[in-house]
């Protein structure tokens, strides 16, 4: 049993200090280029690094705002980690095939692997449509020849759920942020204990575990902890 770990990449430019934030948005919102010098996907790249210097592996789910550039694919590919589509614009099944095609595209690959952005409370940039509807995504994603869902749910003592032996759909996370975790039910050591027995899957937003010390030092700790390995 393993470490499932899920990197959702949802800010271009990260969001400290001011600037950054702003570039995140823009981005988000309209465009904005990937310009390396100004911090673009920065908190991923240390984050794959790690990763890679331990032998770890990990998904990496990406908006259409933050599409990895060449430092994060040599990293990707070097890690052997799965890219995936994190899902914005969810109304419907064409507007959720439109992204995964551009995905597809600037990867030059097929994308297998599907997260949403935001769990249905608040509304994340322009494109971005709220609701969190999982069953869908899990339909969408089965007709069109994807075979992993992570959902979003906030209980990691969920189990997977397996369609036709092919497809595994992970309902929940544990999160690593304390403000989407009950940390006093699903601390760190329930993790580590957890994990040994059960394949469960973390959680993490670059931006905000490298904003934080603590979480930056629980990331690295995990790793060393735990085998890691990624689905199906």
């Amino acid at each position: 049993m393993a470490l499932i770990v899920r990197i959702d990449v949802d800010r271009p430019y990260g969001k400290r200090p001011l600037l950054r934030h702003f570039l995140s948005r823009l981005g988000s919102d309209l465009w904005f280029p990937a310009i390396p010098g100004l911090g673009y996907l920065a908190e991923l790249n240390w984050m794959l690094q790690a990763l890679n210097e331990r032998g770890a592996r990990a998904h990496v789910f990406f908006r259409r705002c933050t599409l990895p550039g060449p430092v994060t694919l040599a990293l990707l590919r070097q890690g052997g980690h799965v890219s995936g589509l994190h899902l914005e614009n969810s109304r419907s099944f064409a507007s959720f095939a439109k992204e995964k095609a551009l995905l597809e595209r600037h990867l030059r690959a097929p994308v297998r692997a599907l997260s949403k952005h935001g769990s249905g409370q608040a509304r994340y940039g322009r494109r971005h449509y709220a609701p969190y509807e999982p069953a869908k995504y899990v339909a969408w994603a089965r007709q069109i020849g994807m075979n992993v869902f992570l959902g979003n749910l906030e209980d990691p003592s969920l189990r997977p759920e397996r369609v036709d032996g092919e497809f595994v759909s992970f309902p929940s996370a544990f999160w690593l942020e304390p403000p989407w975790r009950d940390t006093a039910k699903f601390s760190l050591d329930w993790l580590l204990s957890r994990a040994r027995t059960s394949d469960t899957v973390l959680l993490v937003h670059p931006e905000n575990v490298l904003a934080s010390a603590e979480l930056t030092r629980s990331f690295t700790d995990l790793l060393a902890a735990l085998p890691t390995r990624t689905l199906p």
